[in-house]
């Protein structure tokens, strides 16, 4: 190989191979010497982060800055040794893409585009001991969570690649556009969302927590979207939508989202505000059933995945009242 000839790529994703970390030179036999020779001025190489070199001379590509990254925060503890082998793709040591540049990946069309982005969110567990250094910004995590693959990248999940996003955000149209389209869209569930806002310690935040609420709000009108769907798709009988359940007497017995009452059937969906959080609907549900009214409860995400499957858990408890004592009579009155 000559000094100013470019290593030839191995075969693979272009993107893999116009990207190398040092660790991976040596393992297809480029002496560093080599690689700082490839690397001065009016060589084919340059350098790209510490220890990542770009195998041309071009600007970096949005792939080279992704893949760049991770090869950055993914390389080995100083002393640590791992072997690298030319005959695979990049090892990335347990780090994601996070942020604004995952939800980029992830395609939502409300973040902003990879190439507008200044920096490069990557997520790597507690433990590292690694900077940030030009666009990368290096998020640690004491358990990372699982990453989801797109297109050979590890992305944080869309829960905390949204947390680690708003995090880096004040301006609070941007917050509720990338959290609205997460649920809208069908990314996440609003209460997943929450879950990981609240662990972030987001929601103490003005501009994110005048955002949850609405959040919630778009993320039940979604569900209930999805289950007037069902109903219709798997002809189940139409019910009453939206309604309260009272005794004669006028004892509140609890609102629902949909009642079937020749059948005495009731559905809840498993989607809650903070201030309703603090609601208990095991007791509603405790006295309906003994009054002899079957609640059925379902989440968004079972509307979502398995709206065939919650279609027929209803019919069967349809069905089941043929079976039992006549239920209490119940006032029904629009919610």
């Amino acid at each position: 190989m000559t000094q100013n000839a470019p290593l030839p790529p191995h075969p693979g994703h272009e993107a893999a191979h116009r990207v190398q970390s040092a660790a991976q030179l040596r393992a297809r036999g480029v002496t560093a010497a080599h690689t700082a020779a490839q690397c001065l001025p009016g060589g084919p190489w340059q350098q790209l982060l510490p220890g990542v070199y770009l195998l041309h001379r071009e600007s970096p590509t949005n792939d080279d800055r992704v893949r760049g990254a991770l090869l950055y925060a993914g390389r080995p503890p100083a002393g640590a040794r791992r072997t690298v082998s030319a005959q695979h793709g990049p090892a990335y040591g347990g780090a994601m893409v996070t942020g604004l540049a995952a939800l980029a990946l992830y395609g939502f069309t409300s973040a902003p585009p990879m190439i507008a982005l200044h920096r490069i969110d990557v997520l790597v567990p507690r433990t590292r001991r690694l900077r940030s250094t030009r666009f990368v910004q290096v998020i640690r995590a004491a358990a990372p969570p699982r990453p989801q693959r797109r297109h050979g990248v590890p992305l944080a999940p869309v829960e905390r690649a949204l947390a680690d996003a708003v995090a880096s955000l004040t301006d609070a149209p941007t917050v509720r556009r990338i959290l609205t389209e997460a649920v809208r869209d069908g990314h996440c569930e609003p209460g997943s969302v929450v879950r990981e806002l609240s662990d972030a310690k987001l929601l103490g935040r003005a501009h994110v927590a005048d955002t949850v609420e609405a959040l919630l709000v778009e993320g039940r009108a979604v569900a209930e979207g999805r289950l007037y769907g069902m109903v219709r798709a798997h002809g189940l009988p139409q019910p009453l939508w939206n309604v309260e359940l009272s005794l004669p007497g006028g004892g509140f017995l609890g609102g629902v989202d949909a009642y079937w009452p020749e059948q005495a059937v009731a559905l809840e969906i498993g989607t809650r505000s903070p201030r309703e959080e603090r609601v208990s609907f095991a007791a509603e549900r405790e006295h309906l059933e003994r009054l002899g009214v079957t609640v059925v409860r379902v989440t968004p995400k079972q509307l979502r995945e398995s709206a065939a499957q919650q279609s027929v858990v209803l019919r069967t408890a349809m069905m089941a009242a043929e079976d039992r004592e006549p239920a209490a009579y119940v006032v029904v009155v629009p919610r």
